[in-house]
């Protein structure tokens, strides 16, 4: 079990020739997200060979131009690529307004369903599970209806202990799925055999948060406890603490608080201010609260692993 995330933009405002406004993609266990979709987003996928036929489910913090205004564009081009099959989408009431206009006013015909969900609760809820995955809403603070997302594995299957099994002659091949999933053996004889005897505990199941924008919010803390890998906006360090309590955003002390608050195995920075070069310094501000910090930056793939939940591995998309 492992989460990867790829960081296709991670600025605020408006994008430059460097600088990409917010959008992730998100791999957890075998399932694909896109987080936000600022402008660019799919030309960012494109450079970071993202295949586009991966991404059935979009989810949209917010409607701010910066976290969606790449949307219509994207969903566009799946149209040009004859996609088929069903999109759905998360976010805030009016998305499926915006978009919708957007196609009819273009005139644009496709051949695939998007299945809205709109999101209107200030209460974090449950908004997508399957057999793997559940994605929690985490409600932010912003100047408008804000969402993060927690994205979390569900427990896999147990792991078979071969050594201990081959010890009993009358346990099959065909046994294996009924002990991995739990169930005790019982022999010809009637004795019971334990599960715990024959298998090891499953890897720990991992979770990833995503919260931007939003300002310090020590409520979210309940929701995202104990989360393996957060993601927390840092549009500006304490030198701009007022701007960022009336633009309603956060600096990177507050979310290195958010983090140790939460307990959370590491923390990832983002969504900076064009008025800051070195972005180093919202590291070193962090860093003052919570150890365990990395900078986002665009086209890297961090991968965190079940085996080793508090070690990232950093790879540079290209």
């Amino acid at each position: 079990m492992s989460i990867s995330v790829t960081i296709l933009g991670c600025h605020s405002a408006t994008p430059r020739t460097f600088a990409h406004p917010s959008s992730q993609f998100l791999e957890i266990n075998n399932r694909h997200f896109l987080i936000d979709c600022g402008e660019g987003t799919q030309v960012q996928l494109r450079k970071y060979k993202i295949k586009f036929t991966t991404i059935d489910h979009i989810f949209i913090s917010h409607l701010h131009g910066d976290h969606f205004f790449g949307l219509i564009g994207l969903i566009s081009t799946f149209g040009l690529l004859n996609r088929n099959k069903e999109l759905h989408i998360y976010g805030p009431k009016g998305l499926q307004e915006i978009i919708e206009l957007q196609l009819e006013l273009s005139e644009s015909r496709l051949g695939f369903t998007i299945v809205f969900h709109e999101l209107k609760s200030n209460g974090s809820e449950l908004i997508f599970e399957d057999t793997q995955v559940k994605v929690y809403t985490v409600p932010l603070h912003h100047r408008i209806y804000t969402n993060g997302f927690l994205f979390k594995e569900k427990t896999g299957e147990r792991k078979l202990n071969i050594e201990a099994i081959k010890a009993s002659p009358e346990i099959e091949i065909c046994d294996y799925q009924n002990l991995k999933s739990g169930k005790d053996f019982i022999k010809e004889n009637g004795e019971i055999i334990k599960n715990k005897t024959l298998t090891f505990e499953p890897n720990k199941p991992l979770s990833y948060a995503y919260c931007s924008d939003t300002v310090y919010k020590p409520g979210i803390v309940p929701i995202i406890k104990n989360v393996d890998l957060l993601y927390h906006e840092s549009t500006f360090l304490n030198d701009r603490k007022e701007l960022a309590k009336t633009t309603k955003h956060a600096t990177a002390e507050e979310a290195g608080k958010i983090a140790k608050e939460a307990g959370a195995g590491q923390l990832i920075l983002g969504h900076y201010s064009s008025r800051y070069t070195n972005l180093n310094l919202f590291k070193e501000e962090a860093k003052t609260v919570f150890d365990h910090v990395i900078l986002a930056k665009e086209g890297e793939k961090i991968t965190i692993d079940s085996k080793i939940p508090n070690e990232l591995t950093i790879a540079y998309q290209n």
